[in-house]
């Protein structure tokens, strides 16, 4: 078996060159704040710069370095098997809907690679869920049905291309993938020659409302505006209780090199544990996309093991020359499974969200920048009422409600009464772990030079105690989903202060 990659680096952020921008250092004024550098932010920008609106896109760390650097891409409507369990509990109409939303969404991503002439590998590809498994069967068939009934484009098979023991697949035709960063980085490129301001490492922390909205950086900068879309994968400024109404999810992604051809299409497994196989074309050779090994942030096993599952599964399915890639990625899901995009309360009709896509970012990305830019510039969208985050569907969203914060409880109880043990001394190098000091839990990681990066494991959003991600090396809190570096930066929301640093000194 091949061995993993020592660095965690998407493909994607390694195959192309960024451009950097500056920090927001004064106070200016525009007629929208975008807040987020990922494909719902930059769509959002695309769309409103390309109108004459003037904007600021703002990024708290680097543009395309959070979710949409590190997804699988795959552009596409076929979102696990959803269709029936969106019959089920909308209807078949507003399942149609959704489905609708997404091939909109295709559809835009490839008539602007089109127009654009957009060099970003974009090909269509059949998609397949599939099942090895006698068990899923039954659901594979009702997602089946669930198709004619919607009228989608398929096939149910029962077998697929994959040298998999399928025992039947449920297939989405004309879907597609792509190289998200070639493509996004053409969208900076208009936003920017269109007259719309991009600022990197500049996090905003409030929102000031009055006369005109105001976004306040946590250097203290303001961002007078008028409209406000809150594109920053979970909400910085948390106005509708968004923490207690979606769960977050880690899955991870091995980029291989292997012996045997690509016999085309997108795989996802209807059976646990997720699988999920695409190729890319990568500087003249195939390069295979192993994803899955989903669990919930900061819960389950030490998270190396998941990449070392991932390598197990590609080595069954193919001869493995070479892993060249490791990462990993955060995804939120809504109480229902579909997103939240829209005014982020009733009250606050200018400030807008963007939020929960569960694992399918780049149609329910690009479906959001749409949706988005339509609503600032009070155009009519059919898919206003389907994505309102003001919506709430008795089922599932009473039992999906109880299940997550009863979870949430469980672990912030956990987490004050668990026994510590280890002390930063006894860290290896390139070890982390949870440790006591002064009989008190803290979190210590030892670099490779020796050097101990000692932290207070207590998150900032609400006070849950954080785990030690082995695979990712951050800190990772299984409550809400918020992630932190080992010197106590916050990686992802909903936290928005750093963790506190203690000093330590072994003598």
């Amino acid at each position: 078996m091949s061995s993993l990659p020592s660095a965690v680096e998407p493909y994607w952020r390694d195959s192309v060159p960024l451009p950097s921008f500056s920090t927001l250092d004064e106070d200016i004024s525009v007629d929208v704040a975008v807040i987020g550098g990922g494909i719902s932010g930059i769509t959002t920008a695309y769309l409103l710069a390309t109108q004459g609106v003037r904007v600021a896109l703002v990024e708290a760390d680097r543009l395309l370095n959070g979710t949409t650097g590190h997804t699988t891409a795959k552009i596409t409507a076929q979102h696990d098997l959803i269709y029936d369990e969106l019959i089920s509990h909308f209807g078949a109409e507003k399942a149609r809907l959704y489905y609708d939303a997404c091939m909109d969404a295709l559809r835009f991503i490839r008539l602007t690679v089109e127009s654009r002439e957009i060099d970003c590998d974009f090909g269509e590809q059949d998609a397949y869920v599939y099942t090895t498994s006698s068990s899923s069967l039954p659901k594979l068939v009702k997602e089946w049905e669930a198709y004619e009934r919607l009228g989608i484009e398929g096939a149910f098979v029962d077998s697929i291309p994959l040298p998999l023991p399928a025992t039947a697949a449920v297939v989405m035709k004309k879907q597609a993938q792509f190289h998200p960063l070639t493509y996004l980085l053409k969208l900076v490129e208009v936003i920017v020659n269109a007259g719309g301001a991009i600022y990197e490492h500049t996090p905003a922390a409030d929102i000031e409302q009055g006369k005109r909205l105001a976004v306040i950086t946590r250097n203290k900068r303001r961002i007078a505006c008028d409209h406000v879309a809150i594109c920053s994968h979970f909400p910085f400024y948390d106005g509708g209780f968004y923490f207690s109404r979606m769960y977050a999810e880690r899955s991870y992604v091995l980029g291989v090199t292997v012996a045997e051809p690509y016999p085309g299409g997108m795989y996802l497994s209807a059976d646990d544990p997720k699988r999920s196989i695409r190729s890319v074309a990568a500087n003249g050779e195939t390069l295979i996309l192993i994803g899955g090994e989903n669990h919930k942030t900061g819960q389950g096993v030490p998270t190396i093991h998941h990449y070392e599952a991932l390598s197990s599964f590609a080595s069954q399915l193919f001869t493995v020359k070479d892993i060249r890639y490791r990462w990993s990625a955060q995804d939120l899901t809504t109480l229902d499974k579909v997103p939240y995009i829209g005014p982020m309360t009733a009250d606050t009709p200018t400030i807008y969200v963007a939020t929960g896509y569960r694992k399918w970012g780049m149609t329910n990305g690009t479906a959001a920048g749409q949706l988005l830019s339509d609503l600032i510039l009070g155009r009519d969208n059919r898919y206003r009422d389907l994505y309102s985050p003001s919506r709430f569907y008795a089922d599932p969203s009473v039992k999906q409600f109880f299940t997550t914060n009863l979870d949430v409880a469980k672990h912030l109880l956990a987490g004050k009464m668990e026994p510590v043990s280890r002390r930063p001394q006894d860290l290896a190098r390139g070890e982390g772990a949870v440790v006591a000091i002064n009989g008190k839990r803290a979190g210590a990681y030892k670099d490779e030079a020796g050097m101990l990066h000692v932290v207070d494991t207590t998150c900032t959003h609400m006070g849950c105690e954080l785990e030690w991600n082995g695979g990712d090396r951050t800190w990772d809190c299984p409550c809400h989903g918020s992630r932190f570096s080992v010197d106590g930066a916050v990686i992802e929301g909903p936290a928005t202060r750093p963790l506190r640093r203690i000093e330590w000194d072994a003598t």
